[in-house]
């Protein structure tokens, strides 16, 4: 808060503790707790509830671990965030990764 100045509004959900820790700053005035106040900071957690989601569906440790080795190296290779680049570059990567993993494939 320091550097960046004070804030006009703090959102958080609607837990307990960031009241609180907001009064004892002097910020509790600030808060704000919507509905769909907090979207922003649970659509940044949906990558990591969707792993979470997998990870549910495995038995034993070691199953999982081994799934994740591999799924991780294979899905960094085609999960491309769209968002961030044109539809015609997103196709042109997309086109490359299944053309290498075709080849590693066959081989």
């Amino acid at each position: 808060m320091r550097k960046h100045g004070r804030p006009e509004v703090i959102v958080t959900d609607k837990l307990r503790s960031y009241g609180a820790a907001l009064r004892e700053i002097g910020a509790g005035a600030r808060q704000e707790t919507g509905r769909w106040a907090n979207n922003r900071a649970e659509n940044s957690h949906l990558p990591f509830r969707r792993r979470e989601r997998a990870m549910l569906r495995f038995r034993r440790m070691r199953s999982l671990q081994k799934f994740a080795a591999v799924h991780a190296s294979v899905s960094n290779h085609f999960n491309q965030e769209r968002s961030l680049s044109s539809r015609p570059l997103f196709k042109a990567n997309r086109a490359a990764a299944l053309a290498e993993w075709r080849q590693l494939g066959a081989a």
